[in-house]
């Protein structure tokens, strides 16, 4: 089973990726960043790329207007793995621009920036929750979606945007059909226990687990874990090789338990 490490704001640059690629990590993806943020140059959102060694790596993207997919498509000029089109960030401001998780149900226009991204001749992935709440989440809006847009994978967080980190993971909507459809499940994953429900799967995506301990994905191939104390250590080596803002280093080693 491939492990990915998910998108995670303030926490995985080039350094955080790295470490978790180190740990067995198959798959490692930027924080979210606006296109047309990229679209602009946009320092700290190109900061936000840092594609500084061979660690495997997609591009995650927050778009809601074509003609920014466009340019975004026209300029490209990054040595990404693939590309990650977010319609799961729950922020309020996010929800309000029509973006985010509020793209759940709007089909046409998710399925127009993914073809449009596909140009790039990259894998293109799609991140979703399960709808805006729960009522949503009930009349599972989030199937029309998987149905209608052609793409190489979806990676679906199972909570609805109002439910926090503290809310359970809705696993029992991975036993559904997905149309033939690549699923990566998401959500609370952190043993080899959790891996035994997702045996149907041939990629999980984690997330939180990762951020505690990240030899957490070579625990999870069948090794054992790091000491954190250990770990750390070797964070701030590629931290300090890689440039990670103080920020971000911060976040980071906050998370470390």
């Amino acid at each position: 089973m491939k492990l990915w490490l998910a998108p995670l704001e303030g926490i995985s640059d080039c350094a955080f990726r790295t470490l978790c690629y180190n740990y067995g990590a198959d798959l490692t993806f930027t924080p979210m960043i606006r296109v047309e943020s990229l679209n602009i140059k946009n320092k700290s959102s190109l900061d936000l790329i840092d594609l500084k060694n061979n660690t495997p790596v997609g591009i995650q993207i927050l778009a809601v207007k074509i003609n920014d997919v466009k340019m975004f498509v026209k300029n490209y000029n990054y040595n990404a793995n693939s590309i990650c089109l977010n319609l799961g960030c729950p922020s309020p401001d996010v929800i309000k621009e029509g973006a985010g998780a509020a793209m759940i149900k709007r089909v046409t226009k998710a399925r127009d920036i993914v073809n449009e991204i596909k140009k790039l001749n990259l894998p293109v992935y799609v991140k979703l929750r399960l709808g805006l709440n729960e009522y949503e989440m009930k009349r599972k809006v989030y199937m029309n979606l998987i149905k209608e847009v052609d793409c190489d994978g979806f990676i679906i967080h199972a909570k609805h945007a109002r439910e926090d980190s503290k809310s359970k993971s809705h696993w029992e909507i991975f036993n559904e059909d997905f149309f033939g459809k690549k699923i990566i499940p998401n959500g609370d994953i952190k043993s080899r226990e959790d891996l035994e429900f997702f045996k149907r799967f041939d990629t999980v995506m984690i997330g939180r687990a990762a951020l505690k301990n990240p030899s957490v994905f070579r625990h999870l191939k069948g090794g054992m874990f790091d000491n954190i104390d250990y770990v750390k250590k070797e964070y701030l080596k590629l931290a300090k090789l890689y440039n990670s803002s103080e920020k971000f280093k911060e976040n980071t080693l906050k998370w470390m338990e």
